[in-house]
């Protein structure tokens, strides 16, 4: 019996060291530049879009879509969203696309008058939304993206995004960045590299201390935001209730087989 329950221990750590060989090495960042933002926004959605950045914020009757100046963090434009928890944004051609958390409703916009031009259904929650050029991408926080057709919102595909079979649920914002799936995972100072096609993770990138703990000040301060400006090859990432925006570089982890590099 005392042997058996020896072999049962020694094989439960086996399994623990053999997931920590295989797991994922985060890569990490460097802060380019530091930004205002506005501190009573909880972050849901996020794009940088001809020069400015378009924001989606939640909380049941205080939820907005904004257009922001990116240097001073200044609301150059502002639509109520009175009705609805407010979730996910992209675009799509002169429109804007804005998800609710559970009320089933996408909210389509004129991207330039904030007109409501129509709205359309799906089922399940809404967390983040982003579009790869030919489908807008969905999380509903599980482990499952959606692929939607933009004219008809009709699901084309689905993945369920692993790291190593396992699934990776609570995905929430989203940004495709270099033909990767960008995701915030909710309550995680990480961000998961998705491939668009197979579902599974690439790596992840750890924003650990980005924000300092003193400045969050409400529990549900989490990271979620992810801005990419494909023209200057930059990337914005804030956080729910951040009172700043940052631009950062992704610094990739080194191999553990990379040589080491000596000094003269």
């Amino acid at each position: 019996m005392r042997f058996l329950k020896l072999h049962r221990a020694l094989f439960a750590l086996f399994l623990l060291i053999l997931v920590a060989a295989h797991s994922h090495a985060a890569d990490t960042y460097q802060v380019v530049h530091t930004y205002p933002h506005d501190a009573q926004a909880f972050t849901q959605g996020l794009i940088y879009l001809d020069g400015h950045l378009y924001e989606s914020t939640g909380l049941e009757g205080h939820s907005s879509l904004r257009m922001e100046d990116l240097e001073t963090g200044r609301i150059l434009q502002f639509q109520d969203v009175p009705k609805y928890f407010a979730e996910g944004l992209t675009n799509w051609g002169s429109t804007l696309v804005q998800l609710t958390w559970q009320s089933h409703i996408a909210l389509v916009y004129d991207q330039f008058s904030f007109h409501l031009l129509r709205t359309f259904s799906y089922t399940g929650e809404g967390w983040g939304l982003t579009q790869d050029g030919k489908s807008l991408i969905l999380s509903d926080g599980t482990a499952t993206l959606r692929f939607l057709d933009p004219t008809t919102f009709y699901v084309q595909r689905r993945i369920t995004v692993r790291d190593h079979g396992n699934p990776v649920t609570e995905l929430n914002e989203l940004e495709y960045v270099h033909g990767q799936i960008y995701a915030n995972i909710w309550h995680s100072d990480r961000i998961a590299r998705i491939s668009p096609a197979t579902g599974k993770v690439l790596g992840f990138i750890d924003l650990k201390g980005l924000l300092s703990e003193s400045e969050r000040t409400n529990p549900e301060a989490v990271l979620n935001g992810i801005a990419y400006d494909k023209e200057h090859d930059r990337l914005f990432v804030t956080g729910k209730l951040w009172p700043k925006l940052f631009e950062i570089k992704v610094v990739p982890e080194p191999t553990k087989n990379a040589p080491a590099k000596h000094s003269k």
